[in-house]
C-alpha cells in the first residue's frame, strides 16, 4: 500500500488524465505479488463536505472526469484478507499544475501532479525500508519532516514535551 500511495504521491501527469488512467500506479505493487483491492484508490472530497463527492475519482471504474487544479481527492490504496485484516494509507491530496523542475526535458504540455494535504504520520512500525527504492524512502522522510514542521511549534508552545517526543520518533528519517 505504501509503494502504491507514494506513486501517486509523485506522479506528474498530463492535463486532462482522469482518475481510472491512474489507478493502476497504486496498484501495481500489490500486482506484482498477485494481490489487488476491490475498492476505488482515491475519491472526490467536495464544496458540500460529501465524502464521496464526484465527478472525480481514482478506480479501475471507468471515469470521464479529468482531474483539474483544485480538486481534492484521496489517496488510499489498501488491501484487506478477508477474514484476517485490512490495510490502508490515506491522505488527501489537492490536484496542483506540476512544478517546472521536470528535469532536462521541457514538458511539450501542461502537466499536473499532487500535493499532499493531509499531515499526519505513516507509521513506521509497518514500514520495510528494504522493500524500498531511494525516491520512495526520500518522498517518505520528506514527507515526515513536513508532518514535523507543521506541528512541532504547537506542541512546543503548548509545552507538550510528551507529545513532541511522540512526534520527533515519529517522523524521524528512514534514511538515517
Amino acid at each position: 500500500m505504501l509503494k502504491g500511495h507514494i506513486a501517486l504521491a509523485l506522479l506528474r501527469f498530463p492535463e486532462g488524465t482522469t482518475g481510472s488512467q491512474i489507478d493502476a500506479l497504486a496498484r501495481a505493487p500489490l500486482w506484482a505479488a498477485g494481490l489487488d483491492f476491490d475498492h476505488g484508490t482515491g475519491h472526490g472530497v467536495g464544496s458540500y463536505l460529501s465524502v464521496h463527492e464526484g465527478p472525480h475519482r481514482i478506480s479501475k471504474v471507468a471515469n470521464k472526469a479529468a482531474l483539474k487544479p483544485g480538486m481534492i481527492v484521496s489517496n488510499e490504496p489498501g488491501y484487506y484478507k478477508t477474514g484476517a485484516y485490512g490495510i490502508r494509507i490515506e491522505n488527501l491530496v489537492t490536484v496542483i499544475p506540476a512544478p517546472a523542475d521536470a528535469g532536462p526535458f521541457k514538458p511539450d504540455r501542461a502537466m499536473l501532479a499532487f500535493e499532499t494535504l493531509t499531515l499526519a504520520p505513516i507509521d513506521r512500525a509497518l514500514v520495510e525500508p528494504a522493500l524500498m527504492t531511494g525516491p520512495e524512502i526520500a518522498w517518505l522522510d520528506s514527507y515526515h519532516a513536513r508532518v514535523r514542521t507543521a506541528h512541532e511549534q504547537a506542541l512546543k508552545a503548548g509545552g507538550e514535551t510528551a507529545a513532541l517526543r511522540w512526534l520527533e520518533a515519529a517522523t524521524a528519517p528512514v534514511a538515517a
